[in-house]
């Protein structure tokens, strides 16, 4: 077993315990964080063995558990001993990361974490081309006194799969008369997925990339339709005092409902079902928005899935996986395509690009793929409206 001992270990588990993570020690092998990972449904994910690592110093280079965990959080919820498991599986990333270079054993994420060095995205597009999902719909570009910035994310932004999702969101925004921009060009990756993958020294170049961007340009409140950026410009910009206004999309049309500014008349007779992507439902909180916004839509029946608000199932698209292969029959979300069907839906809805991206995959292995269609939450009020 080619491991990598406790000297260089030991500064990464030093900069856990700065941020509080120092409970990691205290675990006594309960299990209960195995019994929550979803991994656990479809193969052996022996957490417990990677804390015990943590523990004594030693990283396991032959194991591929260390890059199966999406971060979805279940098991961190459930710890008795407040162990704070993400924090661990990425520092021990970070260690099989050296100087920004994946181990050639995971071609794919090799390839998205030098696109996204190199010209800002996962895609390998040229930054030039960020906006032309709007190039028809009459966006603005986000000057200084706009009241809102548009962060679409690199996915809506690049993928066509779910480019309809930010065409979604600015048709919504414009319809309502909202004052708001899109910076395009301007804007890089987030972050959030190759923090989660171990490049720390790319994830601060990249949130001081946007930061600068941000303050440059007056941005004050930015409006996200991935909860991957929701967290990254919420929850971990706030490491370079940097604090703007963060409102995710399924918020927002909340607010919107609220406010009256938002009316929903055409009717959308179809059963729906929701699924709470585990960086807005676990990592913050946001369970209730979503389904209010859905409860709004005439004619559209809701029903729960098996598993859900902070029992949801995770997709497997955290932790930077979306950028790795799935052996399969290991697919996590072919399990909640099931479980949607399962609650008699005709149509699961989320609110996250990356299970959209997934979701989509799995349906494809359906031997119907039309029993069942994937849209996220704009799409279905753009119907509404």
């Amino acid at each position: 077993m080619e491991t990598l001992a406790l000297a260089p270990f030991k500064e990464v588990i030093d900069g856990i315990k700065e941020t509080g993570g120092e409970a990691f020690s205290l675990c006594y092998q309960c299990g209960l964080c195995e019994t929550a990972c979803p991994w656990n449904r479809v193969r052996k994910f022996f957490v417990r063995s990677i804390i015990h690592q943590a523990q004594l110093g030693v990283v396991d280079f032959g194991s591929e558990d260390i890059w199966l965990c999406a971060t979805c959080g279940a098991c961190v919820e459930r710890c008795p001993r407040g162990v704070k498991i993400i924090d661990v599986m990425r520092a021990m990333r970070r260690l099989l990361v050296p100087d920004g270079v994946v181990p050639a054993s995971i071609p794919n994420l090799r390839g998205v974490m030098t696109s996204i060095a190199s010209v800002g995205n996962p895609w390998q597009q040229e930054a030039e081309g960020r906006a032309n999902w709007a190039k028809d719909l009459g966006i603005k570009d986000f000057t200084e006194g706009t009241e809102l910035l548009y962060f679409p994310c690199c996915t809506p932004a690049f993928d066509p799969r779910v480019q309809s999702v930010a065409r979604a969101t600015g048709q919504i925004l414009t319809k309502l008369g909202v004052d708001f921009g899109i910076l395009g060009s301007k804007e890089v990756c987030c972050g959030e997925s190759v923090r989660k993958a171990g490049n720390e020294q790319l994830f601060k170049r990249l949130a001081k990339e946007n930061i600068k961007t941000f303050i440059d340009n007056g941005v004050k409140k930015i409006l996200v339709s991935s909860p991957h950026c929701y967290h990254a410009f919420k929850n971990e910009y706030t490491e370079f005092k940097a604090n703007f206004e963060v409102v995710h999309v399924s918020q927002y049309l909340f607010e919107l409902i609220n406010e009256g500014k938002l009316k929903l008349t055409r009717e959308y007779k179809k059963k729906v079902t929701y699924h709470d992507p585990c960086y807005l439902g676990r990592h913050n909180g946001i369970y209730d928005e979503p389904r209010e916004v859905l409860k709004k839509v005439p004619g559209l029946e809701l029903v729960e899935m098996a598993d859900s608000r902070e029992n949801s199932l995770c997709c497997g698209g955290g932790g930077g996986r979306i950028w790795m292969e799935t052996k399969k029959g290991e697919r996590l979300s072919d399990l909640r395509l099931q479980q949607a069907i399962d609650a008699g839906a005709e149509v699961l809805v989320t609110a996250c690009p990356y299970c959209i991206i997934n979701f989509k995959d799995s349906q494809l292995t359906l031997e119907d793929s039309k029993v069942i269609e994937i849209k996220d939450i704009t799409e279905i009020i753009q119907e509404a409206i």
